[in-house]
């Protein structure tokens, strides 16, 4: 499933062709994804400006000049692809191609949308596990995707005071905590291997354990691995593409995820000269965490 970074580069790639323009038409070819598209979803939809497009954990918002809010959550294998009409365009800091014979539908192409720059959006989804719905703009915050929703983790109250609290006392591992979308927002199972081993904190210590001096590093690393991923665009596993149809690049700067008994990336303290450092000579190892993989590094995670 898509995670924070892949969802914030579709919002990017997004956002030149829908934010500030308006949907001069929408077309559904199905009557439901994961759930079923809200009454006269697409007439809603058809004629309205897109005034914000923003991202709250692993969903995009677009907010309309109807006081209505468009929810988009791309599921296991959901895309949002932009085509520029006529000719291959630029727009902002993205290039789109020309709209293909036949693009928007393909026989997984649920969704469209056709925008004043001209562009057309389509949403293609072969396993059908994402959704759109609507919801009304001033009760975004009750409804119930959201309401249960922790804080989102590179804002700046996202911060070391809140994580402590956050972690403190718990008894479940401090990978699980992490995960749990009430404390945290948008965080999945690839970046928390990736801060966990960025900040040298073993997956398998209980949150509660966590010593003040680790908390600092952990927020730091789970900042940064997310911007890190973002300006990569991304991690393209399966079916992750950005809204350029391009991949991401992240995956080929994994340190511990999906590299079990492949050698450290790590960096061990010398036992010979204090100051200088050597190679890890360990190898990453995989355990199974609340039915996820942990990847982690037994040498450099503590």
């Amino acid at each position: 499933m898509p995670e924070l970074p892949e969802v914030e580069t579709v919002r990017l790639g997004l956002a030149p062709a829908l934010e500030g323009h308006v949907i001069t038409q929408a077309r559904i070819r199905r009557g439901n994804l994961r759930i079923p598209f809200p009454p006269r979803f697409a007439e809603r939809l058809t004629g309205r400006k897109v005034e914000r497009l923003t991202r709250r954990a692993k969903y995009l918002l677009a907010a309309l000049d109807s006081g209505e809010t468009l929810v988009i959550h791309l599921g296991m294998s959901g895309r949002m692809s932009v085509y520029a009409e006529g000719h291959r365009q630029k727009l902002g800091n993205y290039v789109y191609d020309k709209a293909p014979d036949g693009a928007g539908d393909g026989k997984h192409d649920h969704v469209v949308f056709e925008t004043d720059v001209p562009a057309r959006i389509v949403f293609n989804d072969h396993r059908r596990f994402g959704l759109m719905t609507l919801v009304a703009t001033d009760a975004l915050d009750q409804d119930k995707l959201f309401k249960d929703m922790g804080i989102e983790p590179l804002s700046d109250k996202f911060n070391a005071a809140y994580l402590a609290k956050a972690l403190g006392g718990k008894k479940t591992p401090v990978k699980s905590a992490l995960l749990d979308q009430r404390l945290v927002a948008g965080l999945g199972n690839i970046y928390v291997c990736e801060a966990l081993f960025r900040a040298g904190i073993s997956p398998k210590r209980l949150a509660g354990s966590l010593k003040k001096d680790q908390i600092a590093p952990l927020l730091k690393a789970i900042k940064s691995v997310l911007k890190d991923a973002i300006a990569a665009g991304g991690s393209t596993l399966r079916d992750h593409a950005q809204a350029t149809g391009d991949p991401g690049n992240f995956q080929h700067r994994f340190l511990v995820y999906g590299r079990e008994g492949k050698p450290c990336k790590g960096l061990a303290s010398s036992s010979e000269a204090v100051g200088h450092k050597k190679r890890c000579k360990d190898t990453v190892k995989r355990i199974v965490q609340a039915g996820r993989s942990s990847f982690y590094c037994p040498a450099c995670q503590k």
